[in-house]
């Protein structure tokens, strides 16, 4: 675990313009396959979208900032101002689109004023160029005295390689955080208004983080470190964002953002869900990338102070969590209070427990006996003519815990086959509260999951 030089936390960029510029399919482009919603309606993108992905070895988080709720009575150009200007503050380099067919207009101008005032590093790119000659229109946005305008057309797959050279090469040779002393780093993360601020407050047994029920009181993230009986554990602290007034609409999701690069600074990870609202698409959305980052996870049902009046127990509740986080079975429940403290303790046990899980080393020898016997109860179907055969397997890794397995055709392996492995692994070793990684070796190519 990384102490004294920092952790890495990867670049995030964030692409912005106004609505129906192309954002969401430059997003899919980039990505590699359909995330965001894309069609001829403005604001279509109902969700904001957040995903990791890499360029030329480099890797990254993407954000498409078309998610707009539009309501003919609002003031769409006061709710994309606020939204692009959150987008832009917490990102390391901006992807501005303007659709050169449309050219320039009034809204794109004040992007542009947005932008400027946060000095962040900004690549203008001339959306919607599909042909030499609107190639040629994107030097109209010389005006806005935004750098050399990238004319591409993500539609087509035009110009994304200039584009991106561009981008790369913005990013932080060495964006790290400086990390106290510390056995291990524990996010809390979530949405907005869950009570995670409360939460903080109780581990450290001081009001440091801003306390509110208005939704994304709390600005800048705050790390601390507590002592836990014999372990130094690093707080990361991942509250949404302070406004004055009223929560623009849309705020809420940036949450997400702010949890995910939390998550890559973290060991283990809390994923805090409301008891009084239960679990959300962001919940899941946030959860899923605690499992691909391969980080410690425990689920904290937060506000149990009041179970009373939600009518429920916690074996009940238990239930309903593991019904809809049913990719992440292993992760452990803990009910919690951060206005009472109730459950704090617990919590923070079963989070060192994980830190162990993460950490332990199983021989060799008892890894293959576990794997050749749940290969005897259960062999892996045949396709065809071709068997697939599962030889060996060994621990290589902690941290999550790593195995190889040696296979005769590595492609063979189904999904539900390396789950079956997987829970093998889990009820003669545990691992409660991580994931596994697990390749699959052979003679050509290997896969791992």
């Amino acid at each position: 675990m990384e102490t004294e030089k920092g952790r890495l936390q990867k670049p995030t960029v964030a692409i912005v313009g106004r609505p129906n510029v192309g954002k969401s399919t430059l997003f899919n482009r980039l990505v590699g396959h359909r995330i965001s919603i894309v069609s001829d309606l403005a604001g279509t993108t109902r969700d904001r979208i957040i995903a990791e992905t890499n360029w030329s070895d480099h890797s990254f988080i993407l954000v498409d900032t078309g998610g707009l709720e539009l309501f003919p009575d609002d003031d769409i150009w006061n709710q994309v101002k606020s939204q692009i200007h959150y987008a832009i503050n917490e990102c390391d380099v901006v992807i501005f689109l303007v659709d050169i067919s449309d050219g320039i207009t009034s809204n794109d101008q004040n992007i542009v004023d947005t932008i400027r005032k946060t000095g962040k590093p900004v690549v203008t790119v001339a959306s919607k160029a599909d042909n030499e000659i609107r190639d040629q229109m994107a030097s109209e946005l010389y005006s806005l005295g935004m750098g050399d305008p990238v004319p591409i057309s993500a539609y087509h797959n035009r110009g994304l390689d200039d584009l991106m050279d561009r981008v790369v090469a913005h990013f932080p040779e060495n964006k790290s955080f400086p990390e106290p002393e510390a056995d291990l780093g524990l996010a809390i993360v979530g949405r907005t208004n869950v009570g995670k601020s409360m939460l903080i407050n109780s581990l450290s047994g001081e009001n440091r983080a801003i306390v509110s029920d208005i939704a994304g009181t709390t600005r800048d993230s705050l790390d601390s470190v507590i002592k836990h009986k014999d372990m130094d554990i690093q707080l990361v602290d991942t509250a949404g964002i302070r406004r004055r007034g009223q929560i623009d609409y849309g705020i809420e999701s940036y949450s997400v953002l702010r949890s995910i690069q939390a998550i890559d600074r973290c060991d283990v990870a809390a994923l805090v869900i409301d008891a009084s609202e239960f679990a959300t698409a962001q919940d899941t959305h946030v959860a899923n990338y605690i499992l691909e980052a391969h980080k410690g996870i425990v689920i904290l049902v937060n506000k149990w102070d009041l179970s009373n009046q939600l009518d429920t127990n916690q074996q009940d509740m238990a239930n309903q969590v593991r019904a809809k986080f049913k990719f992440i079975q292993y992760a452990p429940i803990c009910f919690t209070s951060g206005l009472t403290g109730a459950g704090i303790e617990n919590m923070l046990d079963i989070v060192t427990k994980i830190q162990s899980e993460r950490s332990k080393i199983i021989p060799r020898a008892k890894v293959r006996r576990t794997i050749l016997t749940a290969v005897a109860n259960h062999p892996p179907p045949i396709q065809g003519k071709r068997e697939l055969k599962i030889y060996s397997a060994m621990q290589d890794g902690t941290s999550p815990p790593s195995f190889t397995f040696f296979v005769n055709h590595p492609d063979m392996i189904h999904f539900s086959y390396k789950r079956y492995m997987e829970n093998s692994l889990r009820e003669d070793f545990g691992f409660e509260g991580s994931p596994l990684r697990m390749r699959f070796r052979g003679r050509g190519r290997n896969t791992e999951t």
